[in-house]
Parts: structure tokens; sequence; C-alpha cells
């Protein structure tokens, strides 16, 4: 009777060892993905407010009555290179806040029909020519000009 009442139930040092081992395995593979998913996160903020630039400068050029778009003074069939900044202001030169830099280029067309090409890359000093940039978004858009 003594023997039955001296087994107790509990964890022994060798199980509350290995379940600290297992623990910190996992916690270590967890804070590894923080860098990842910060680095995710950064880029599809980017990609969001530059995809929200182009709709904005192709929302200018379809609003378009003349030659010259009224907001960023884009003359179809001259391409055009604007920056931003992160709030989304602009300006046609390169400043210590800009962000992203948007090339608008006029691709040849049958007539009665305007392309535009929109190129938008970040960060703004990095000249796409020359330097693969961060990250970039791209659309092509056709304007009817009857």
């Amino acid at each position: 009777m003594k023997n039955s009442l001296r087994c107790s139930a509990a964890f022994s040092l060798v199980e509350l060892t290995l379940a600290l081992g297992i623990a910190a395995f996992c916690l270590i593979a967890v804070l590894g993905l923080v860098p990842v998913a910060a680095l995710t996160n950064r880029n599809a903020t980017s990609q969001t407010a530059a995809t929200n630039i182009i709709a904005s400068v192709i929302a200018d050029m379809r609003a378009t009555t003349s030659s010259t778009s009224p907001q960023y003074n884009i003359t179809f069939g001259t391409a055009k290179t604007l920056y931003f900044d992160g709030a989304g202001q602009f300006t046609t030169s390169l400043g210590a806040n800009s962000r992203y830099r948007v090339r608008v280029t006029f691709p040849s067309s049958p007539l009665g029909l305007s392309y535009a090409d929109v190129n938008a890359t970040w960060p703004a000093p990095v000249d796409p020519v020359t330097t693969t940039p961060s990250g970039t978004v791209e659309i092509f858009a056709a304007f009817d000009r009857n």
C-alpha cells in the first residue's frame, strides 16, 4: 500500500528538458521568419502605393480633353518622368523625398488611338535603365482620342 501512494503523476527532468528544447527550437524558427515577413510587408506596401500612383496618372490622362493632362501636365505623344514622395505628391525633378519614379512613354499606335506605357519604379534615385530597382509596376493603357 505504501508503494502505490509514493507513485505520483509528475514530469521528470528529462521530459521537462525535451519540452523546453522543442519550444526553443520552434520559437527560434518563428523569430527567424519575422525579418522575411517585415520585408514582404514593405514590398507589398510599396507595390500598392505605386499601383495607386499609376492609377492616378492614367485617370488624369483619361480625363484630358486637350493634348495635355491637367494635373500632371503630360502631353500625349511626349515621354515624361515624374517623381512621387511617400504621400503621393509629385514633382518633375528628383528630390530628397522622392520615393517613386514614374515614366510615361507613348509607343507608336494606329490612327485615332493613343497608347501609354506607364512604369513606376522605386527607389526613385535608381535609374531603371542602368540599375535594377527594388520594385517596379507597369501598366499599358489605351486612350480613344477621337
